[in-house]
């Protein structure tokens, strides 16, 4: 009996000391990041201020580079690209966790009335564009240049290895090139030391500061884009009898398209969508053309729906055309195909109770899927991953009249990134601790 009470107390003392450690460092944790919030802000609003795009990131990964080794955190450069990985290794021994951070910029016009926006042109696909921050990125590199600080000014505490992942091009590589998670994967970001987990954020202009928002499983839709080429016979257009129309085939072939989710898609399981964005065809109001080109996007969010929509795709387009005589040419993925963003579901539940923490109970929510998409999902499918949606409306903000990200409005509230550079630190800490809890 004296021993069971023994080991009764000896439990009790483990659990105690081991919640009285987590309380201790989530508050140093908190701390550091209300000392460092204005370095945050300040970091963010110069790469806002200063916007590169995909594959070009130049400035942008030298001032990180340069700003991690002043942490004397081990720095490597040019990883696919324009890459940077730190790498910090803690006071124990433990897991290797990595943290993503995405870089590029897009080709929008800025028209946000602030004193940092962006001024910067440059070209994209032979045009001159304007260039913004109009995802977010700007904000992930600057939380995490300021986890960076804060994990390495508590390393004798980490147990483990952190890794750092600073990730070009996750818009996408210019035509021609390789790049963002896919190329530093295969460069070996994710060895060397072996990744264990990663995890990663994106900032949210339609969801409120102050609030999280996450849902295990398929996150985000895997996405495929496509090309379909319809080639018909030309005629004069005071003839359209001596003609095979590609212009009428390829609106019917638009239609037909839409039937594919509302009749083939179990959609009361997973969302999904087929969107033609691009028609092009003919130069003159009486020639009827040889042939028309249309662009587009699939998403969906199990690999049998994405097997499913890619063959019925195919099989409309080209059944179609063939009953009014003429021919389609169908190629999905055409240039990109990014996988299903797939939270690792036992992970997710591990790490709910740190999330919930950080930010109260209360302002941790689940989400819908969502058909937009991201390349973190290349990471998830190699590792067990986490990604989560950051909150970036100022409060009392109304969700459908706040700016949608890629538009040249997007706007983040500045006043939520201390609660992404939080969380991030609090998930490192917990999952290092319940990993190794000696």
């Amino acid at each position: 009996m004296r021993k069971f009470f023994f080991l009764l107390s000896a439990s009790f003392c483990f659990s105690f000391c081991a919640s009285a450690q987590k309380i201790n460092l989530h508050s140093k944790i908190d701390a550091a990041a209300d000392k460092i919030e204005p370095q945050t802000i300040a970091w963010r609003r110069d790469i806002h201020e200063h916007p590169e795009l995909s594959n070009r990131e130049f400035r942008t990964s030298k001032l990180i580079a340069d700003y991690l080794k002043t942490l004397g955190i081990e720095v490597k450069e040019g990883v696919a690209k324009t890459g940077v990985v730190g790498i910090l290794k803690g006071g124990k021994p433990g897991p290797v966790v990595a943290l993503r951070a995405d870089m590029d910029a897009l080709p929008v016009t800025e028209r946000v009335n602030i004193p940092f926006a962006s001024k910067v042109t440059a070209t994209y696909n032979d045009k001159q564009v304007g260039v913004m921050h109009a995802c977010g990125h700007d904000s992930h590199v600057a939380i995490l240049l300021s986890v960076a600080e804060i994990l390495s000014g508590m390393k004798a505490d980490l147990k483990g290895t952190v890794k750092f992942i600073f990730q070009p091009a996750e818009e996408g590589a210019p035509i021609g090139e390789e790049g963002g998670a896919e190329l530093m994967i295969k460069e070996g970001v994710l060895e060397n030391p072996k990744v264990d987990v990663i995890f990663g954020l994106h900032i949210n202009s339609q969801t409120e500061v102050g609030k999280i928002t996450y849902r295990p499983g398929g996150t985000m839709a895997g996405v495929n884009d496509m090309q379909i080429i319809v080639k018909g016979r030309s005629a004069h257009g005071a003839a359209p009898w001596s003609s095979v129309d590609p212009i009428v085939v390829s609106a019917e072939i638009i239609n037909n398209l839409q039937t594919i989710v509302s009749r083939n898609v179990n959609i009361t399981e997973n969302p999904a969508v087929v969107t033609v964005g691009a028609i092009n065809g003919g130069n003159r109001s009486n020639i009827i053309p040889e042939k028309v080109e249309m662009m587009g996007t699939i998403r969906t969010l199990s690999s049998e729906d994405e097997k499913l929509v890619i063959e019925r795709v195919k099989e409309v387009a080209t059944k179609t055309a063939e009953s009014a005589g003429a021919t389609a040419e169908v190629k999905i993925p055409y240039s990109n195909h990014y996988p299903v963003t797939y939270n690792d579901p036992a992970l997710t539940e591990k790490m709910l109770p740190t999330l919930q923490s950080t930010a109260g109970a209360g302002n941790v929510m689940l989400k819908p899927p969502v058909t937009g998409a991201e390349d973190f999902s290349f990471f998830e499918q190699k590792v067990p991953g986490l990604f989560f949606f950051l909150g970036g409306m100022p409060k009392g903000g109304d969700p459908i009249k706040a700016p949608s990200h890629h538009t040249p409005d997007f706007y983040i509230d500045e006043s939520g990134f201390k609660l992404g550079v939080r969380t991030l630190c609090n998930l490192v800490f917990d999952y290092m601790n319940a990993s190794n809890p000696k």
